[in-house]
């Protein structure tokens, strides 16, 4: 979800290549070589200004870098991703600490479906903390994939991987896919049009199981944000309700293929087995919100 950074100073910024090149060893920027999984601090390319052509539809990703903090960007006014270097597995920003408000109602999921890949916050968090879950996470754009190792997302495997596709194409026709999905598709525009369509939604209803858990990051003020929600009332009706972050900036809503929302151990908010005492310890501040939230709705 786009940050507002306008005024920041920019210290580090690292551009990829062309976007319309897939291989990834050629966009990116830190090469695997140079920066590993456990190394979060890497020999930085000399600072340069991202550029892109007249009239492309995005902007090139590009790294910003400021003390501890590193930050992925599509312009310098907004940060779409945060990592602290010192611990790049924790949620840094408020908004993702609440798209996991789905461990209230599914704490062990099997399958987890990302759309928008970011930085790789939620990815490497539910990497390291719901071990049991498998999770694909689709990224339209190879220029932030091409970026995965500058923010230590997981190499792929057995039960990890990053598919470059677009997400309209890849939802469509899928059924009974997964546990939770997650939606955090933003560009330096907003959330593309297909992805916030009614005909989306009602692809997301059908991609999820029964009991099935999906959680969107909305804008809070954009114009059609009401519309927004009507449309994914209609796929998932009455089952669904709505969090705020405390600037009023980001609207997380969940969403139910059933009636696992109004269960009301969700309001206990006692640690699933499944949960680590750490990762349960950085959501807990956030959980109460949610489950305060929910028994209003």
């Amino acid at each position: 979800m786009p940050l507002c950074t306008a005024g920041r100073p920019a210290f580090f910024k690292f551009p990829v290549g062309n976007p319309s090149d897939n291989r990834g060893d050629t966009l990116a920027v830190v090469s695997s070589a140079s920066m590993s999984r456990h190394d979060p601090s890497p020999s930085l390319p000399e600072p340069s200004t991202p550029s892109g052509a007249a009239g492309e539809p995005s902007l090139r990703p590009f790294i910003q870098e400021s003390g501890t903090t590193r930050t992925l960007h599509f312009s310098e006014k907004v940060i779409q991703s945060r990592m602290s270097t010192l611990n790049p597995d924790a949620l840094d920003l408020e908004y993702t600490r609440m798209m996991m408000g789905f461990v209230l109602f599914t704490p062990a999921p099997a399958d987890i479906l990302m759309v928008g890949l970011g930085g790789g916050s939620l990815a490497k968090f539910c990497y390291r903390y719901l071990a049991r879950s498998r999770i694909e996470v689709v990224e339209i754009d190879p220029g932030v994939i091409a970026l995965r190792d500058a923010f230590l997302v997981p190499r792929d495997d057995a039960r990890f991987r990053v598919v470059q596709a677009d997400a309209a194409d890849h939802l469509r026709g899928l059924q009974d896919a997964a546990d939770v999905l997650l939606l955090d598709g933003f560009g330096d525009a907003g959330i593309p049009d297909a992805l916030c369509s009614a005909e989306f939604y009602a692809d997301c209803y059908e991609a999820l199981r029964d009991d099935g858990i999906l959680v969107i990051n909305f804008h809070l003020n954009h114009p059609d944000h009401r519309d927004y929600l009507d449309r994914v009332r209609a796929s998932f009706g009455a089952s669904m309700f709505e969090v705020v972050d405390d600037d009023m900036t980001n609207s997380i809503v969940f969403a139910c293929k059933g009636e696992r929302l109004d269960d009301p151990a969700a309001a206990e908010l006692k640690r699933p087995e499944s949960i680590p005492k750490d990762a349960w310890r950085q959501l807990m501040p956030t959980l109460r919100v949610i489950g305060a939230t929910r028994e209003l709705k």
